[in-house]
């Protein structure tokens, strides 16, 4: 039997919004590990818009960029914060890209979260699921179990902040007190 490879990275998955790129570069700032964006790196690779890509192509081809993705991370990229897209769970090989954090919150704080934003237009604009709320509520609630399956860690992220979730993943970084850690030097 084949054994899964684990890279050592921690990988932050969760609904559209929820604030997976604030929390990876908060977390620059306090372990080091330096943060990688899912979606700057498509749009980069793409030079498009995640918007334009769904326009143009589609959410079935869009899933299969983030496929790719996936696969050049599981290659490549180690000691690194993955901040995802929303539907980036679903590659195959997630469990191989290192550590799944799932940032939890409820539907209506994450979008009081977007709307109250000093960007609030820009961020609603690059996310064309957000489009129609009721359908984003539908999506939101699927994929609330299936980000819980695939998680190897859930936190909590509603009305807290960014310096409050990074505290919380840093005690998850460190493990136990029995020296159970993963592997990864936080700065104190």
């Amino acid at each position: 039997m084949k054994t899964m490879k684990k890279r050592n990275n921690i990988v932050l998955i969760g609904f559209m919004g929820v604030g997976k790129g604030t929390i990876a570069r908060a977390l620059y700032k306090e372990i080091g590990l330096f943060p990688l964006d899912c979606d700057d790196l498509i749009e980069s690779a793409y030079n498009s818009k995640i918007k334009e890509i769904f326009a143009k192509h589609g959410e079935d081809e869009f899933r299969k960029i983030e496929k790719k993705l996936a696969k050049f991370i599981e290659k490549n990229i180690n000691n690194a914060i993955v901040s995802t897209g929303g539907g980036f769970y679903k590659v195959p090989n997630l469990k191989k890209l290192g550590t799944i954090i799932y940032l939890k919150s409820d539907f209506d704080s994450i979008i009081k979260r977007i709307e109250t934003s000093p960007n609030a237009e820009k961020k609603l604009a690059k996310r064309p699921l957000l489009k129609d709320l009721n359908e984003a509520k539908k999506l939101f609630d699927k994929r609330e179990d299936e980000y819980e399956k695939v998680a190897d860690f859930i936190v909590e992220v509603s009305d807290k902040t960014p310096k409050q979730i990074v505290k919380e993943i840093k005690k998850i970084i460190k493990g136990p007190k029995d020296g159970n850690s993963l592997n990864r030097t936080c700065k104190s």
